[in-house]
């Protein structure tokens, strides 16, 4: 396929090599002018987004996202799928689709969990919004660039999906920092914990694949100095969005709304730039 690959950041960089090693033409723009072996830089993103089968974009935030789709939609090819893998609120990825559609293209949000290891080792999870024809159509690319791709439902269905998800992590990472902060308080060793936790009720993938002690479990960011898989200023990010979505649709979410809080004061503080499990540090 000819694929039009528009934000190569820290994610969008090794999805985009994914696609080249995997026999597909792709050319890319970003606006800080990075550029990825194999991908043909452009000079702009409706130069990307020109005589491509599919259009894969991964942006900062849903105000990006809205003014990229009225540079590209009108430059993409009648019959392409538009994919959006920006992780945004759920009214601007439904913007996205609506420009789209009346293009005439096809369109997919499809938000990602994995990181940027899982973006270099492509095995990212999809959670995926729009039509079954225009998941269909992406789901090839999916394949490439990730290990599982989830048709969610209709336009923003994936947002919807990535921000329930984030929102309880967000929640279970600092039930696990708490709990081992208590634990090490209390005298129990981490280890105990651990063993004790990862196989009883309190099991949770915050402690038994991602547990935020040095040392304990399989090994994590905790034993790179909480040097980011996730930084907590992204999770911050989604927490915020978790809210905006809950407050359109009034729904409660007391632990979202406090964990949002929590992680506002640890990015205010030293957590910028660090691991999101690096909070254990500011609960001890």
């Amino acid at each position: 396929m000819k694929i039009g690959f528009i934000g190569l950041g820290n994610m969008g960089a090794p999805m985009a090599a994914n696609l080249v090693k995997a026999g597909h033409e792709v050319t890319g723009f970003d606006v800080a002018g990075i550029t990825v072996d194999g991908v043909a830089a452009v000079a702009s993103a409706a130069e990307a987004a020109t005589g491509q089968d599919a259009v894969i974009t991964m942006l900062p935030n849903g105000d990006i996202l809205r003014s990229v789709y009225t540079e590209i939609v009108p430059a993409g090819d009648k019959g392409a799928v538009f994919i959006d893998c920006s992780t945004v609120d759920v009214d601007s990825a439904r913007a996205a689709h609506a420009m789209a559609a009346d293009k005439g293209l096809l369109s997919v949000d499809a938000p990602v969990s994995g990181g940027v290891g899982g973006a270099a080792a492509g095995t990212l999870t999809f959670m995926a919004g729009g039509s079954a024809e225009a998941f269909a159509r992406a789901a090839p690319l999916f394949e490439i660039m990730g290990r599982k791709a989830v048709h969610c439902g209709d336009a923003g269905a994936g947002q919807s999906a990535k921000i329930c998800n984030n929102m309880l992590l967000g929640i279970s990472m600092i039930g696990a920092c708490e709990a081992f902060a208590l634990a090490e308080k209390l005298g129990l060793s981490a280890q105990s914990l651990f063993d004790v936790v990862s196989t009883s009720s309190g099991s949770c993938w915050s402690v038994n694949t991602y547990c935020p002690v040095p040392g304990v479990g399989p090994e994590s960011p905790a034993d790179n100095g909480y040097k980011p898989g996730f930084a907590a200023d992204l999770m911050l990010k989604d927490l915020k969005l978790s809210q905006q979505a809950a407050a359109s649709v009034m729904a409660k979410t007391p632990m979202g709304a406090r964990a949002a809080e929590l992680y506002a004061e640890f990015v205010e503080g030293d957590g910028k730039g660090r691991d999101f499990s690096a909070m254990i540090e500011q609960l001890k």
